[in-house]
């Protein structure tokens, strides 16, 4: 498992029944890797977990193994309400074909730090996968500090990388400070990713990928080789639909991105609701928008 480059966030595609899409799942699963992608991370928020029961999960890593074999890496989401949930999740993860995982705070509980710890500990040692710490105090009300991932880390030699959401680029430099190389950061939340890059980050856990991969793995690209001025001007183009990862209603916007530009639907499980009206007219303007100005021109 190599933690580097563009790791979509993978959205679920459902049927208009609310069920599992086999077919979409399996064709963009592949279609992400093609353009690019160095691996597929499943289960996690964007991807509605907290609305897929086990089996359902078991399912979809299926078919993304399955269908992108097996030298593309696959990485599962463990996230759930009880340490227990998220231990079983974990192993279920490594059975089913995941090359690696990416942990999550418990839901809903913010405990405190010996109590969060004892809960990635348990799911670290659950399993010899590498992980990923995924830290994203804004949703979760949990903030790993950067004195406490290194605490993990010299604990836990599968803790192999973090994906940072804080919104704040200082803790990339401050983790880089602190342990070096030892782990690969990833920026976690869309409209900072040149920033996190020029800050030392080496991945994307990347969400409007789901809609529009080569531009998402073009501007990585320009950003790690230093190309600044062109990925600044891409990046200013693609600012508006990456803010769109960063609110509330991200799953509904991502999604309803996808259906307007036909590569899927804008089908979400309940309590999640399908944007309409106004709220509706406003993001597809955006959308339209930015299509009509979209650089395709300028990818490779």
């Amino acid at each position: 498992m190599i933690w580097k480059g563009v790791m979509p966030a993978m959205t679920t595609a459902f049927n208009s029944d609310l069920s599992l899409n086999h077919e979409a799942i399996a064709k963009r699963a592949n279609w992400m890797i093609a353009s690019g992608c160095s691996g597929l991370i499943l289960l996690g928020s964007l991807g509605e977990a907290a609305c897929l029961t086990p089996e359902e999960k078991r399912t979809i890593i299926e078919l993304v193994r399955d269908a992108v074999g097996p030298d593309v890496p696959v990485v599962g989401a463990i996230s759930g309400l009880s340490t227990a949930e998220t231990v079983s999740l974990a192993m279920m993860a490594e059975k089913a074909g995941c090359d690696g995982l990416m942990v999550l705070p418990p839901y809903v509980y913010r405990g405190d730090w010996r109590e969060m710890k004892a809960h990635m500990a348990a799911i670290f040692n659950a399993t010899p996968l590498p992980c990923m710490l995924y830290n994203n105090p804004i949703a979760y009300g949990t903030d790993f500090t950067p004195e406490q991932v290194v605490e993990l880390a010299a604990e836990h030699p599968n803790l192999m990388a973090v994906k940072e959401s804080s919104t704040d680029i200082r803790r990339v430099t401050s983790i880089r400070a602190l342990l070096g190389d030892r782990l690969a950061l990833f920026v976690g939340v869309d409209d900072a990713i040149i920033e996190g890059i020029a800050a030392g980050a080496t991945g994307w856990v990347a969400g409007l990928v789901n809609a529009f991969p080569e531009e998402s793995v073009r501007l990585f690209n320009l950003a790690m080789d230093g190309n600044f001025n062109e990925a600044f001007a891409l990046y200013h183009w693609f600012l508006p639909l990456l803010r769109l990862d960063t609110v509330p209603k991200f799953i509904q916007l991502i999604k309803l991105t996808e259906e307007r530009i036909g590569v899927g639907t804008g089908y979400v499980r309940p309590p999640r609701l399908e944007l309409t009206g106004t709220e509706r007219a406003e993001v597809l303007a955006l959308i339209d928008k930015a299509v009509a100005n979209r650089p395709v021109p300028a990818l490779t």
